[in-house]
């Protein structure tokens, strides 16, 4: 890291104090009354295992985090240092199983929106806006609109430049095989997101992920001066901290294998190894002593001795278990704890946040960037579908007005009406990254999902109406559609809301499908059978009348599409009747066309198709906000369900320590651990 990033870093502390006048949520004063305190008692995570029943990732963890001070999870890789901020988050994946007590305030009570944060490991971010623009868009959407937009602006430039981006400002983010950020940038402006609100409770998750050892430190000091001023209660999983970052925390969360080897001050965790007989050797970084100790990536001894002989590391691990359970420091976050319970506080509120109109217009304007400068979201299929319309017009040039035009006439609408919108799911892939960015802010509560779904159909209905317009116009001169700017304008609008309406389909799909490519194949295969029900390759009155006829053809978008299509082109028409298999002479009665060769309805007008239509439109984006609200409302409880029924089965979870940690002190650990318990431990993580 160059030493003018180190610089910018470093002079983010002395602009604190201007940055916090501008608080949404108020200087220092009176934050006693908005402190939260979090506790965790008992604390069981399990998952499905192929082998046996269930799998535990976390093992009756019991600890807890004050406001203003910064408390460290540290621990090997697979320790469950991600599992346990999951857990406090209430992010959970579904298929875990949680129990054991989570308080807020010394109460049980979700995490309000906007009142907590969490980093996860993976950077969400929209990777077309520089740092500037992602920052800025965060900030006007999580601040109050009683906050001038130009001190809102002022916040984020002040955030940048204190997580060291001042150079990168206007770089974009990057990602798609588009040269960005760094790694360690992206992650700053992550943090950078989270912290505008200065929220109650931060979770971060390797914060120091992907910086040098400087921008490590001067990131984290950051983090910590903030807890302090705002009385924040910082919760942060770190990685491997060198011994200056290391120094920052005062409380220090130590796992293996799931299990609490330690928990307390950080300054008496030497003397907590030195005193079970595994000292720090001198001029050692003392984290990089406790990780190595309980690490058991690799079988190899313990290079100290205990009880005059050498230990695996199974056996130090519970050595150690064992000793922080009748410890002092067990004894003192118990009574913390109790503390907690006693004192309880405030429930949760949601934070002042920017208004709905505010949010629906910032959201609009970032997408529609986005877009922009996505080539695959809409410019690579405006490509493709004049490609198409080139293919159409030339298939079906000047289809003439004889008899046999009627079914050429058919197939190629049902074409525009069926394969040409299909095509609106190569946008999918970009979509998919929209609604990733959507989940990270919406579960940090930056905003709602109406305002989501709203902003983003604004911003892609003109992109949507380009791509109509100007494949159509191609198309439909080319064959010799009927030559009035009317039905050309009906002929647009309708590929307009067919396309709308496979965007629509397909964002739901997008949120009930746990990954890409199922959602993408189920959404395909949805289309297929609204294509098949449609009235074209059987004709309405040949359907069969269980499940195609009732209800898929009523269900079908394209119904309502080829009926609309097949009246704007065939009213008015004037066809020859030679070839007719009639004795009719003259022309053909373009209602017996439609009524007998398409089997239209006839009972209403093109119009009032287009307006189911565009109505189908409207129906979809509020199924899409409902799914969304659902899946937010009834994950908790579906797991809480899950949890009880878990918990049922099983009401006494075997601690696989619980027989060592009961017995007496020895003069080696091999008088505690046989090797079935090694074989226990290992299998299980």
């Amino acid at each position: 890291m160059s030493s003018l990033e180190e610089k910018n870093i470093s002079s983010g502390a002395d602009k604190d104090q201007n940055v916090e006048a501008g608080s949404a949520r108020g200087p220092r004063e009176g934050l006693e009354g908005r402190s939260v305190f979090i506790s965790w008692e008992d604390l069981w995570v399990k998952v499905p295992d192929k082998k046996s029943k269930s799998r535990s990732i976390l093992r009756g963890l019991t600890g807890y985090a004050k406001p203003g001070q910064v408390l460290a999870i540290m621990g090997p890789s697979g320790s469950g240092k991600s599992t346990l901020l999951d857990a406090l988050a209430g992010r959970l994946d579904s298929k875990a199983r949680q129990t054991g007590q989570i308080l807020v305030n010394g109460r049980k009570q979700p995490l309000a929106y906007g009142t907590s944060a969490y980093v996860t490991q993976e950077d969400v971010l929209t990777w077309t806006l520089t740092v500037r623009e992602a920052v800025y868009c965060s900030a006007e959407l999580q601040l109050p609109d009683s906050i001038p937009l130009s001190e809102k602006r002022e916040r984020a430039e002040a955030t940048i430049k204190e997580m060291g981006l001042h150079d990168a400002m206007d770089t974009r983010i990057g990602g798609w095989g588009t040269k960005g950020l760094s790694n360690g940038q992206k992650r700053r402006v992550s943090i950078c997101m989270e912290i505008l609100t200065r929220p109650r409770l931060l979770l971060l998750d390797e914060p120091t992920s992907g910086l040098d050892s400087a921008a490590s430190y001067y990131v984290m000091k950051r983090i910590v001066d903030l807890a302090k001023h705002n009385n924040m209660v910082v919760i942060a999983s770190v990685h491997q901290p060198n011994s200056d970052v290391f120094g920052l925390f005062e409380d220090l969360c130590l796992l293996s294998l799931g299990s609490m080897v330690y928990f307390g001050p950080s300054s008496e965790a030497r003397e907590f190894f030195s005193g079970n007989g595994f000292p720090c050797p001198s001029h050692q970084n003392p984290l990089d002593h406790y990780l190595r100790t309980i690490n058991t990536d690799f079988d190899e001894d313990i290079d100290s001795r205990f009880g005059g002989q050498f230990c695996s590391t199974e056996e130090v691990i519970t050595v150690l278990i064992r000793s922080y359970k009748s410890s002092v420091s067990y004894t003192e976050v118990r009574r913390q704890i109790s503390e907690i319970k006693r004192r309880g506080g405030d429930p949760l509120e949601k934070g002042n946040q920017a208004g709905f109109y505010t949010q629906c217009g910032i959201i609009m304007r970032r997408s529609f960037v986005n877009m922009c400068r996505d080539p695959g979201y809409y410019w690579l299929r405006l490509v493709i579908y004049i490609a198409l319309g080139l293919g159409l017009g030339t298939v079906f040039y000047d289809i003439g007005s004889d008899y046999s035009s009627i079914q050429a006439r058919g197939s190629m609408l049902m074409f525009v009406a069926s394969f040409l919108t299909i095509l609106a799911i190569g946008g999918f892939p970009s979509f998919v990254e929209d609604m990733k960015v959507f989940e990270r802010e919406r579960l940090n509560g930056h905003y709602g999902s109406a305002a989501f779904v709203l902003g983003n159909t604004l911003s892609s209905m003109p992109f949507l109406l380009v791509i109509s317009l100007i494949p159509s116009a191609i198309t439909y001169f080319l064959v010799g559609l009927q030559q009035n700017i009317g039905h050309f304008m009906y002929f647009a609008l309708t590929l307009f809301a067919c396309m709308m309406l496979v965007e629509s389909l397909m964002m739901i799909v997008a949120s009930l499908m746990p990954n890409f490519l199922m959602a993408l194949i189920t959404g395909a295969g949805i289309q297929g059978l609204m294509i098949l029900s449609g009235g074209f390759f059987r004709l309405p009155n040949d359907l069969p009348r269980i499940l195609w006829r009732y209800p898929l053809y009523y269900i079908a978008f394209h119904k309502y599409a080829y009926q609309g299509l097949y009246k704007n082109e065939f009213e008015g028409l004037m066809l020859l009747a030679r070839n007719i298999p009639s004795t009719r002479q003259g022309y053909s009665s373009e209602e017996e066309i439609l009524r007998d060769v398409w089997q239209v309805e006839m009972g209403y007008s093109k119009w009032t198709n287009l307006g189911i239509l565009f109505g189908m439109v409207v129906i979809y984006r509020v199924i899409f906000i409902g799914v969304l609200q659902l899946k937010e409302k009834f994950k908790p409880v579906i797991q809480e369900i899950m949890s009880i029924s878990h918990h049922r089965a099983e009401r006494s979870p075997i601690n696989p320590y619980s027989r060592l940690l009961q017995g007496s002190d020895s003069s080696g650990v091999q008088d505690f651990i046989t090797k079935a318990d090694r074989r226990v431990l290992a299998s299980e993580i």
